[in-house]
């Protein structure tokens, strides 16, 4: 690929209100936005298609962009444009106020300050619903003459968008509202974007200094609960505000991405609807925030994870939608070209349907970190934790498609056998450890069937190394979370040269790692994909806890360095384009990062496996 069609992904900066968010450019267009949850139709689309799928641009003709930046442990966006007469910026967010009347309507506040002499300032907004397919029915109305203040409201079915701000033009031609201004030092123009249902009134628009006062406030109140002190911390608190960014504040629940169908490979087919909770990102959301001091706001998270696969054990599922829906179909865009031409653009996730091994160990690892922590197990928590391993047994002998969600044939994962171990060993513990009750002779006994079983299947003896699947002769990334839950310790040396294997065949010559050897077929999709960021912090990880230190620090600057100009990482990283892939920002990327610098932080703390045995 030569000259970029689309905005390269670390140009974005995120906005969220923790029920949506936005992808703001360094441009200044704002060109995705779902409302009025994560997973809801787009009235931004361009991310996916052009501008004519909707945007909203505010920029300095003329000028550029000097600074961008989020003011303090917030995401309130503060961009500096300078041009040849004068500087203004535009300061963007998404309001979040405790009063519960934000839950009928999603807002977008954009303002700009002329700070020095003279500066022209154009907007155009193209206002585009169920993701850029409905051009509404506009209406105007001046809202304060004397100021040249109009209201603009929108409709299109179920949705309505008001803008609130200085009037703008309609070009009937394009259906996008225009607006030319020239601000003098001192002089601002604020814009209030409110979405809401169309049978309602329209929402109140937000005061300006009240409603960045409290945003930027609830943000860094949350970041300054981190008790993390380690290495990285600017980096570490990022990636936490990130996972709250992620996070739906009234379920608990975590999405992936706020994205759908960014590429894994420029356009390829590898193009997924993140816009989900994985049982497993949540898991795993619980054990950072564990390590990083929040135990007691940990249990939003636990509530949504329990609430989800509460019910008929035999009907757990590997994600939900933000209220622990159960229906995600899948299904296609075909009116947009995708991001640089990746087609199709899907909606909806079929990997819901997916038997993946692996869930019930992470949820079980969550909870006894959780037990660990000081929070106890109530009967209905307990009683699903039982629940779920029975679920386990029944389908002990059930192949799977694995962590990655492979789309080709099931088969015994030994990352998901592994973690099968796992659950049925903090079950074992939460009896032995914490005093609850269970059957716990079944589950040792299933436990140490597993440890057998994956010894004697999992590991081949000609290649030296634990291998993908059973009989297969493939490494895969996920080998490396085999001492990561205590199967084995670091240093054992059947996981040293499972890492030296997976070095030699899945570690680029950039030195990023992939999941496993895309392109080759082993997962049923055509076409490749570039390096998963998780799995190199995973290795980071193997690195700092084996005694390479050194190397883990080395490896960690390399990782960070690809990160965006704000903190934030997508799935991937193409070296050849020198590009984010997948989608952004990812929890999984954030999540790996805290964990990799808690390693190198502290690279003593192990979980011992003689615990477990």
């Amino acid at each position: 690929m030569s000259t970029p069609t689309h905005t390269p992904l670390e140009k974005y900066a995120l906005l969220s209100d923790m029920r949506t968010a936005a992808l703001v450019s360094e441009e200044g267009s704002i060109d995705w936005l779902c409302v009025p949850r994560f997973d809801s139709q787009a009235v931004f689309t361009a991310l996916l298609g052009t501008k004519e799928h909707g945007h909203w641009l505010i920029d300095a003709p003329g000028g550029h962009v000097s600074v961008r930046c989020y003011l303090g442990d917030s995401f309130v966006l503060e961009t500096t444009w300078t041009t040849p007469t004068g500087t203004a910026t535009v300061t963007d967010f998404m309001p979040i106020d405790t009063d519960t009347r934000q839950y009928q309507h999603t807002d977008l506040v954009r303002l700009v300050r002329c700070v020095e002499g003279e500066v022209d300032i154009r907007t155009v907004l193209r206002l585009r619903f169920d993701y850029g397919r409905a051009t509404p029915f506009y209406r105007y109305r001046v809202f304060d003459a004397e100021n040249n203040i109009s209201e603009l409201l929108s409709v299109a079915g179920p949705d309505s968008v008001h803008l609130l701000g200085p009037y703008l033009t309609l070009n009937e031609d394009t259906n996008s509202h225009l607006g030319e201004f020239t601000l003098r030092e001192g002089e601002q123009l604020e814009w209030v974007l409110s979405w809401f249902p169309s049978h309602l009134e329209v929402p109140a628009s937000p005061d300006y200094s009240r409603a960045r006062e409290i945003t930027q406030r609830t943000w860094e109140n949350w970041a300054a609960g981190s008790t993390y002190n380690g290495d990285y911390p600017k980096a570490v608190r990022r990636s936490l505000l990130v996972l709250k960014a992620l996070t739906d504040s009234q379920t608990g629940g975590i999405v992936a991405a706020p994205t759908t169908s960014l590429p894994e490979e420029f356009g390829g087919e590898r193009n997924w609807d993140y816009r989900y909770v994985w049982l497993r990102d949540s898991a795993w959301t619980i054990e950072v925030l564990v390590e990083s001091g929040f135990t007691a706001r940990a249990n939003n998270w636990r509530h949504w994870l329990l609430r989800a696969i509460a019910g008929d054990s035999k009907q757990l599922r590997i994600m939900y939608g933000l209220g622990g829906e159960r229906h995600l179909p899948e299904f296609e865009l075909d009116h947009l070209p995708g991001y640089e031409g990746s087609r199709p653009v899907r909606i909806g996730n079929g990997a819901a349907e997916q038997y993946q091994a692996d869930v019930v160990g992470e949820v079980m690892i969550a909870m006894e970190t959780l037990r660990i922590a000081g929070i106890d197990d109530d009967e209905f928590s307990w009683d699903l934790q039982k629940s779920i391993l029975a679920f386990q047994e029944h389908m002990f002998d059930v192949k799977d498609h694995g962590i990655w969600e492979m789309r080709s044939e099931p088969a015994y994962f030994t990352h998901g056998r592994a973690m099968m171990w796992a659950a049925f060993d903090r079950g074992v513990k939460a009896v032995e450890n914490h005093g609850l009750a269970g059957p716990v002779e079944r589950w040792r006994e299933l436990r140490d069937a597993l440890r057998e079983e994956i010894l004697t299947h999992g590991w081949n003896e000609d290649l030296q190394s634990f291998t993908q699947t059973y009989g297969s002769t493939t490494v895969d990334a996920s080998l490396l979370q085999l001492a990561q839950i205590g199967f084995l310790p670091y240093t054992d040396p059947r996981v040293l040269a499972t890492v030296q294997r997976i070095e030699e065949e899945l570690l680029d010559a950039h030195g990023f790692l992939h999941r496993y050897p895309a392109g080759t077929g082993v997962d049923g999709i055509a076409g490749r994909e570039y390096p998963f960021l998780l799995c190199s912090f995973w290795l980071i990880e193997q690195y700092a806890h084996s005694g390479r230190l050194d190397e883990a620090r080395a490896m960690m600057e390399k990782v960070l360095a690809v990160s965006s100009d704000l903190g934030l990482l997508a799935e991937e990283y193409s070296p050849e384009h020198q590009r984010l892939a997948g989608n952004f920002p990812q929890a999984f990327s954030h999540l790996g990062l805290i964990r990799a610098a808690a390693a190198i932080s502290h690279p003593e703390t192990t979980i011992d496996p003689e615990a477990s045995r």
